[in-house]
């Protein structure tokens, strides 16, 4: 079973490797656009299947890394590991900062902290124009460089694969937090809270650390959407940001970190492409498919025995 999920996974990699090969360069940025909501998605999965801290504010440590790599690529130097680097660092910090007080809550409480302090954020951006560029947001930020003052990127190809290369690293980071002696914990914090307490271990000190790794992850997220896009506005902090994630994490299955990239490949399909072909119509068509998963694959796409399921069926038929 793990040998052929690993074969899986290499043709999966491969098969993103040459989509600038195959495919024309509109697939490229889509697959960006994509990739970014897809690790922003296993990063929440992190919290909301791995450890049971659902958020409703995701978007925050998102749209702050963004805002991080736009200025340093924008002001100081668009050397693709710079405005990385910053954007994952700010996310990181905004998600310790911001977890110190938020973790020590829980359930309904610590969702709705998430939704107030994102949306705290959100409106912040909106009003700090001398940082921010207030509601028009930040523009004129140049193309990546793969080197210290070399020439920027324009090859659609090139900066998919940078952006392929930031997803597959923060992919790796969350998946290898998860097997982890550490992913254990939080699987016992997300089974029972009280009784890992009891059994000596620091819940607070595992939320916070976890919520941090998060952040950083989304942050991370935050400077491929900026690579693709070459700009950032407060709408990349809104509500409706970390509603997508979450919803790509129901509709994948959560827990299963894979099951988040398939819902946000679908999610980002519906609403941006098949939408624009309905003329707008991209969110309801978005919920209606939410609304068939829900009830058809209570467990999501990853978390669903396709076999189970067939089987069932043809009994209820038979019967």
């Amino acid at each position: 079973m793990k040998a052929r999920s690993s074969i899986l996974a290499i043709i999966a990699v491969l098969f993103l490797v040459a989509v600038p090969l195959i495919f024309p360069a509109d697939m490229a940025n889509t697959l960006s656009r994509v990739l970014a909501l897809a690790l922003l998605a296993v990063s929440l999965d992190l919290l909301v299947g791995v450890s049971g801290m659902p958020s409703l504010g995701h978007a925050a440590p998102f749209g702050v890394g963004a805002y991080a790599a736009a200025l340093v690529a924008r002001d100081l130097d668009p050397f693709a590991p710079l405005p990385l680097l910053a954007a994952v660092v700010a996310g990181g910090v905004f998600a310790l900062l911001t977890g110190v007080l938020m973790v020590r809550t829980k359930g309904t409480y610590f969702l709705m902290l998430t939704l107030a302090i994102a949306e705290l954020a959100h409106v912040l951006a909106q009003r700090w124009e001398g940082l921010t560029g207030g509601t028009n947001g930040l523009y004129g930020i140049p193309s990546l460089t793969l080197a210290p003052g070399g020439e920027p990127v324009t090859l659609a190809g090139v900066r998919y694969w940078w952006i392929l290369l930031i997803f597959l690293i923060g992919f790796a980071i969350v998946w290898w937090t998860s097997k982890s002696t550490l992913g254990r914990s939080l699987r016992g914090l997300r089974d029972n809270e009280e009784r890992m307490g009891s059994l000596g271990y620091s819940t607070f000190r595992l939320k916070l650390v976890v919520y941090a790794i998060a952040g950083s992850v989304a942050g991370a997220a935050g400077s491929m959407w900026v690579a693709q896009n070459r700009f950032v506005s407060p709408e990349d902090l809104a509500f409706e940001v970390s509603a997508m994630a979450l919803l790509a994490v129901v509709v994948g299955g959560r827990g299963r970190l894979w099951g988040a990239v398939l819902g946000a490949a679908l999610v980002t399909i519906v609403r941006d492409d098949i939408g624009a072909s309905l003329g707008g119509r991209g969110p309801l068509l978005l919920g209606i498919v939410f609304i068939a998963v829900v009830y058809l694959l209570p467990h999501g796409f990853a978390g669903t025995s396709w076999r189970q399921l067939l089987t069932r069926r043809t009994q209820e038929e038979k019967a």
